[in-house]
């Protein structure tokens, strides 16, 4: 990269004829570039020399005075005997008219020509510079600028009063009281004082199996995520710029979880919150995370359970003797900050399973299992519809999580609680999984997860599963699953992935459709009589037929045959299992569970019929 300056590195006569041949381009006035070269790489990086060439009496100032070099946008700032502009293609060369009795000292600046000496700003004027009003030379300079020439004057002078006294006497010399107001505050200011934060303002520490693996931010106005520099998996991902990262959404409460907790926004229920699914802990202070339990499995629902009933002891709440209701002795459990928020719209609480059988609140222990109780208003029987669906799909070929019916005190209907598969199997496992559910992996908030339909989820899936076949196959059964059962509630929360990282691992290992959960036959329920499905499918969501589901699986990409042998075989095993299927002993001596346990029966028959080929 060469630059030519006429009467110093080129005559005038031979620069004329270097232009007209077209071996040399003019920039301005007796500068020329040769003709071949990167032309604004030449210009930037011979800035200075340039300014020199063209304006010999003025210095550097503010600044390019503490950079001895163009700010980033291509700005040089020089001071002389006027206020003026002057581009030279990628360069501007900003000059500003220089007060009186100026103080500069020498820089050296070396470019490709060799060495320059150019005046400066000396740093008593550097600062001075720094809080001229309504200059264009002052807003270049930061903070952490202004910071190093206090910084520079208190290493000169000893003290904040004394580098204060020596620029006041150039300020005065030269009328700039303004500025040197500004320049002695700044200097006189209390050590270690700070500028006035936005106290809104918060940083949260996010740690996945107690792991660190990021720092979500939110300063007031929009949230920042900044991942850990580590070898294991990317687990969460900041899509949209200012956006709460999906995935953390996917994990905060809704429904009468975010109604009891009164919390106005995300940052209410991250600042209070701990603990969530998927392992993961969000804390202000590191110090926390080794405080909180790790969610690993100590004693397997199974050892506690016969004939669809829970043999252990419940010990978590109930109804108080004084009129209190067990969703508010629930509720009160989430005051708690250490207590494990959880998604999903029904009544639910996070609970802990000892190795002798005891079913206690997950506040201080482990997060192993879920407890969902009686609804009300109609709903006092969605803890064994639930378990009659989850049977349904067992018996269909569906993994499925352990699960059981639980005697509830105060005469309460029995709740259902079911073994979480998210988590590690025992201490001896040392596995990363986390959940992901398809709010999340569509990048949708959590009011959109009716929004989807299974084609869009095919599509997400199939990039993502390790074994993306197999999974597009459960998809679609589950799919016809939930038509059969008719549960109008299978939306994109509650149909997920689930990400598995062996011990070590730089990346997941298995990426798998996760296990039913939350499967309902919802058109058992009051008002519910009609409902359709949540999620489309060959755009209907009603009266769907075998023809629909096979242009199902055309879009999915799944053979006619196999979609054909998976309807008849799921219609086959749920014919059978109606049959067999019978309530545990504590839902059978209710009327009203045997009642619907009939209506469940009637519809799953019905459109097992209605499909058949």
């Amino acid at each position: 990269m060469v630059l030519h300056l006429v009467g110093e590195t080129i005559d005038a006569t031979a620069a004329h004829q270097g232009a007209r041949r077209g071996v040399l381009i003019p920039l301005v006035r007796g500068v020329y570039v040769d003709g071949g070269d990167d032309i604004e790489a030449t210009i930037l990086s011979h800035a200075i020399r340039i300014a020199h060439y063209l304006y010999p009496t003025a210095y550097l100032s503010a600044a390019s005075a503490a950079l001895l070099a163009p700010t980033a946008d291509g700005r040089l700032f020089i001071s002389g005997r006027r206020n003026q502009r002057t581009r030279v293609r990628g360069l501007e060369i900003v000059q500003n008219k220089a007060p009186a009795h100026p103080s500069t000292a020498t820089a050296i600046i070396a470019d490709d020509l060799g060495e320059l000496r150019v005046a400066a700003s000396s740093p008593r004027q550097r600062l001075l510079e720094a809080f001229r009003l309504r200059s264009s030379h002052a807003s270049t300079i930061t903070d952490s600028m202004r910071a190093q020439m206090a910084a520079r004057l208190l290493a000169e002078y000893g003290t904040p009063q004394a580098a204060a006294d020596a620029v006041w006497a150039l300020a005065r010399e030269n009328a700039w009281y303004r500025e040197g107001e500004g320049a002695e505050r700044f200097l006189l200011a209390k050590p270690g004082g700070t500028a006035p934060v936005n106290k809104a303002a918060l940083t949260l520490l996010v740690a996945w199996h107690g792991d660190l693996v990021g720092r979500l931010g939110h300063d007031g106005f929009e949230w920042h995520w900044v991942a850990e520099r580590r070898s294991g998996p990317a687990l969460i991902r900041e899509t949209t710029p200012g956006k709460l990262p999906a995935f953390i959404d996917s994990l905060l409460p809704e429904g009468w979880l975010a109604q009891i907790l009164h919390e106005r926004d995300a940052r209410d229920t991250l600042r209070r919150g701990r603990r969530y699914m998927s392992n993961i802990t969000i804390v202000e202070d590191r110090d926390e995370l080794a405080a909180l339990p790790a969610d690993v499995l100590v004693r397997p629902l199974a050892s506690f359970a016969a004939n669809g009933r829970f043999t252990g002891v419940y010990a978590g709440p109930g109804r108080s003797e004084i009129e209190e209701t067990f969703e508010q002795n629930l509720a009160r459990l989430f005051t708690q900050p250490q207590t494990p928020r959880l998604s999903g719209v029904q009544i639910k609480a996070p609970m802990s399973l000892s190795g002798d059988g005891i079913l206690v609140p997950a506040i201080d222990q482990p997060f192993t299992h879920i407890l969902k109780p009686a609804g009300t208003a109609g709903f006092e029987l969605l803890p064994i519809v639930e378990w009659l669906c989850l049977e349904l799909g067992r018996a269909a070929g569906f993994t499925t999580p352990d699960a059981a019916l639980i005697a509830m005190p105060d005469g309460m209907p029995p709740a259902l609680i079911v073994e979480r598969f998210d988590i590690r199997q025992g201490p001896q496992d040392q596995r990363r999984l986390a959940m992901e559910d398809f709010c999340s992996l569509l990048d949708l908030p959590t009011s959109a997860k009716y929004d989807g339909t299974i084609e869009r989820m095919a599509r997400a899936l199939r990039p993502l599963s390790t074994e993306p076949n197999v999974d597009l196959n459960i998809l679609f059964r589950r799919a016809v699953f939930a038509w059969l059962i008719a549960d109008g509630d299978m939306h994109l929360k509650n149909l997920a992935i689930l990400k598995t990282a062996e011990a070590g691992a730089k990346a997941f290992t298995a990426v798998r459709f996760a296990p039913l959960y939350d499967a309902v036959t919802t058109q058992v329920f009051p008002d519910l009589g009609s409902d359709r499905m949540a999620l489309k499918l060959n755009g209907k969501d009603d009266r769907l037929r075998r023809a629909d589901f096979l242009g199902l699986a055309r879009t999915m990409g799944l053979a006619a045959k196999d979609a054909e042998v998976a309807m008849d075989t799921l219609i086959t095993r749920l014919t059978e299992c109606l049959v067999t299927l019978q309530l545990p002993a504590l839902a059978a001596a209710r009327d009203d569970a045997k009642t619907m346990h009939r209506k469940v029966g009637a519809i799953v028959a019905a459109r097992c019929a209605a499909l058949t080929a």
